[in-house]
């Protein structure tokens, strides 16, 4: 059981208390923007939010030798290109899947160093971090990544700094598969997609099951299909984010496109384009 501790001491932990709980809020702060409602009302640019015309479909984790290039044929059976966020220890371990991945005509993005939990904070090594996972992307493929989203998609106020510090632009996503659980299905994912995606969206999906259910991506892997006919059919264009642009980038002169069933019944105009 705790010790009870002296009146004058109590004092003096509660007082040194205070500045720890705000110093502990203002690094997880920041974190709220996980939330759908916060970053899609709020901070539009860093929810993904783009042309109203564009789809950009990113996947998460790799680069993972068994299953990325998988990803990498069924995309270009499609026609399409995708961001891939990364993470730089396995950028290290298997650099010529991240070169075959830019080769194809595809971004690369950062998910960081390693797909820890930040709860702690650590800005330093937020930045040493970030700065080797950028260089490691730099010294395998000649680019340099601009597009930083973090694991969990736990965006502290360490990692908005470390971020700005390596030059990337952090993003998250405006609709996701759930595809990382061990009952995920072809069916499932593309649903569970299909039920928050807007014209002017950006997608979460997962290209191995490094930090997920095993064989997972196999579910990501069968829905891409599906998903990118429907985009399609809604008259939207499906490409990387480099080709997304921004809300605050681009006018918006016509709402956002729908999306899903009733939208593919009715397409809104012709498909402009694609992104990876």
């Amino acid at each position: 059981m705790p010790v009870p501790l002296p009146r004058a001491a109590a004092r003096g932990a509660a007082a040194l208390g205070l500045p720890l709980a705000g110093a502990a809020l203002a690094h997880v702060g920041p974190a709220a923007t996980w939330l759908p409602v916060v970053r899609g009302r709020l901070t539009p640019g860093l929810a993904g939010v783009g042309h109203p015309r564009h789809v950009a479909l990113t996947f998460d984790d790799g680069p993972d030798p068994v299953s990325t290039p998988r990803f990498l044929d069924a995309l270009d059976g499609l026609g399409v290109r995708a961001t891939f966020f990364v993470l730089g220890d396995a950028v290290v371990r298997h650099p010529g899947v991240v070169r075959e991945t830019v080769r194809r005509g595809h971004e690369v993005a950062v998910h960081g160093g390693s797909h820890d939990r930040p709860w702690l904070p650590a800005p330093t090594r937020d930045v040493r971090a970030l700065r080797r996972a950028v260089a490691a992307v730099r010294d395998v493929t000649g680019v340099t990544p601009r597009w930083y989203r973090p694991p969990y998609g736990i965006l502290t106020s360490g990692r908005w700094a470390a971020a700005r510090a390596a030059g990337l632009r952090p993003v998250l996503w405006t609709a996701w598969g759930r595809d990382w659980t061990a009952t995920a299905t072809p069916a499932s994912v593309r649903a569970t997609v299909e039920a928050d995606l807007r014209g002017g969206g950006t997608v979460l999906l997962h290209d191995t099951d490094r930090t997920a259910a095993p064989g997972c991506w196999r579910a990501t892997l069968s829905a891409l299909p599906g998903l990118v006919a429907g985009v399609r059919a809604a008259g939207l264009a499906v490409g990387p984010l480099a080709e997304h642009g921004t809300a605050a980038a681009l006018p918006v002169t016509a709402p956002p496109a729908p999306y899903g069933p009733a939208a593919v019944a009715h397409p809104q105009v012709p498909e402009p384009g694609r992104r990876p």
